[in-house]
This record gives C-alpha cells, structure tokens and sequence, in this order.
C-alpha cells in the first residue's frame, strides 16, 4: 500500500513497502530487468530452501495498489512502477538484519554443505563473496535474494542439458570453503524435497508469469518443464554434487 524507499543495491531496484497486512515487505517488482523469470525463481528457489530447513523470509505474493509509489519522484522508478502494475512478490522485512561476513561469522560446515547443495541444485549464481545474499538476524543465518537461478529459463530450449549439468559457476559460491559434507547432506535433502513436494511447489506459480515470456504455449506446459528440470537435477544430484567437490579441492 506504501512506497517507503528504494534499496538500490539490488540490481533490480527493490523497494522497502507497507503492505495492508500491517508488515513491512521487501518487495520485487514483475517490471525489473529480469521481469517474471526473476520472481518464478525467487518464489522457487525460496520456497525449495523453506522445505530443505533452511531460513528464510515469508514469501508473499503482493498486488500494487493504483496509488503506490505515486509520489515517488525518481521517473526510472515511476517508470518501474508503472510496469509492474498486478502481481508481484515481496519477502518479509528482516528489520535491523546484518549482511552476512563470511569473515566475522563461522558458519559450521553442514549448514554450509546445505546452502551449497541447494544453490548447485537450483543453479544460483549470485551467493558469492561479492554478494552474499544472507542475512544474520536473531543470530541466525538468512536466505534471501534467489531471483537469480534456473539458468535454464533465459534459454529454455536446452534446459534437459542443463538439467544434467554440474554447474561449474558453484565455483564462486561464498560458502563453498566451508562446504566439506556435501555428500552426507544428499541423503537429507533428498527426503525433504520429494517429488511430490517439488510438484507442489512448482503449482505455486501464477499462470501469468509463465505466460508472460511466450516460451511456451500454456502455463500447464511451463509447470511441467520446471517440474521436470528439479526432478532430473534431483535424482542426478550426484552430477552438481562431484562438480561442487571438485570446485572446492581446487580451492584448497
């Protein structure tokens, strides 16, 4: 309902937003760089770390009051604002939350092998040292900022290959270091995030951001191509799992 400001270090110019549920929301705009494929992701990716046991924020979806941001001065934002009219999505506002510093914070190597395994499973290229997308708040550790993976949906005719791939962009990870029980958190994440719950998951999607890139000719065939990629990358986890290993013995 309320503009309150923009947080321009993110590339895609979040905004911090008063919502009519009485919370604050970081909220992602359907009109950014990226458009839809950016919140496709950030909805799946957040919600596959939920399921896996991982924090992070309430994801929420969030319709633009006609008047919001009205009296925002800055015509690249009103411009924005005025195409990301409808639906869009914002996570919960983690006041007072700190950047994560991988050099201040330990983080032990489980959770670590966890953040990797997923960020490899959903092909996340944007958990580095330059850009950790995590939080610390209430002394713990804070996803957020998945708008980047599911590579495969910025080329979508190659995404059973991708499907298959061992993402060697894990490489770059910030937590890839740390990240030493990486097979022994295979077996935990794979009775978490089942098939069925990936269905589930991927149902969640507003037909109207599938639609929106005319890659495919209906939602239903959309929906079935993400649901087949998880599906594949899960039950050939042993593929990202080598390739983050090796990634990591070159880097110690």
């Amino acid at each position: 309902m309320r503009y309150v400001m923009p947080l321009r270090e993110g590339g895609s110019l979040p905004a911090l937003a008063d919502a009519d549920d009485g919370f604050s929301y970081v909220l992602k705009f359907k009109g950014a760089g990226q458009r839809e494929k950016a919140l496709i992701a950030e909805l799946l990716g957040g919600e596959i770390a939920r399921v896996l046991g991982l924090k992070v924020p309430e994801l929420v979806f969030a319709n633009l009051d006609e008047a919001f941001g009205r009296s925002e001065g800055d015509e690249e934002i009103q411009d924005l604002l005025k195409g990301s009219q409808g639906l869009n999505l914002a996570l919960h506002f983690l006041s007072k939350a700190l950047t994560y510093d991988p050099g201040a914070t330990a983080i032990d190597s489980v959770l670590a092998s966890k953040i990797v395994w997923l960020d490899a499973f959903i092909t996340n290229v944007d958990r580095s040292f330059r850009n950790t997308n995590m939080l610390w708040w209430n002394r713990e550790l804070w996803l957020i900022d998945h708008g980047a993976s599911f590579l495969f949906h910025h080329a979508w005719d190659n995404w059973e290959k991708q499907a298959l791939s061992s993402f060697p962009m894990i490489k770059d990870h910030v937590l890839l270091p740390k990240a030493s029980q990486l097979s022994e958190v295979d077996h935990e994440m794979k009775v978490l995030i089942t098939e069925e719950k990936l269905d589930q998951l991927v149902s969640l999607i507003p037909d109207e951001w599938i639609l929106a890139s005319r890659d495919v000719e209906t939602a239903e065939e959309g929906k079935a191509v993400y649901a087949s990629f998880l599906k594949t990358r899960l039950n050939n986890s042993e593929n990202f799992i080598k390739g983050a290993e090796d990634a990591r013995k070159a880097l110690i």
